[in-house]
């Protein structure tokens, strides 16, 4: 349900918005931050082998939607259009906050204690300062980042962005 939710909000995005240079500037500047935040995390994750709890993991329980959190907020930024801010955190928290308690659920039938420890110490979303210690440190994984075909929310942050300084350009 989420990707199809994402790609017709990206399309409702793409006519409706009216970038500026301004806000084509502030809004790419964050949504970079996204991606980055993104790409970090999925080097980062072992799904349902290992409890990810190195790299970004070590802040936040969910560094990937965070990283499309961030990434949705650059967007909405560069589209210029405020009610596409609202359309935005509305989706977001409608699909976001169930999945992430389901998949709370699962991990904790996965990695019992030891989840529960994780989660009694790091924020299920909005990141903490400190970083959480964990016992061995995991280092940032290429080959996790390619597996997870991460690199497809950077080539689709170019797209999109080419639509929005297409748009801006010519004022449509």
């Amino acid at each position: 349900m989420r990707v199809p939710l994402g790609f017709l909000f990206g399309v409702v995005f793409l006519i409706f918005a009216h970038p500026e240079q301004i806000t084509l500037i502030i809004g790419g500047i964050i949504a970079v931050v996204g991606v980055l935040i993104r790409a970090w995390a999925s080097g980062h994750i072992r799904k349902n082998q290992n409890l990810a709890v190195s790299g970004p993991y070590a802040y936040s329980r969910n560094p990937l939607y965070l990283g499309s959190f961030v990434l949705g907020v650059g967007f909405t930024i560069a589209s210029g259009v405020w009610w596409l801010g609202v359309v935005f955190i509305a989706l977001f928290l409608g699909i976001y906050l169930p999945v992430m308690r389901v998949e709370a659920e699962d991990l904790t039938e996965l990695f019992r204690e030891e989840y529960a420890e994780y989660a009694s110490r790091v924020p299920l979303f909005f990141p903490r300062i400190t970083v959480y210690k964990a016992p061995a440190a995991a280092k940032f994984d290429m080959d996790l980042y390619m597996r997870y075909r991460e690199y497809r929310a950077a080539l689709g942050l170019a797209f999109a962005w080419l639509i929005l300084a297409f748009k801006a350009f010519f004022h449509i």
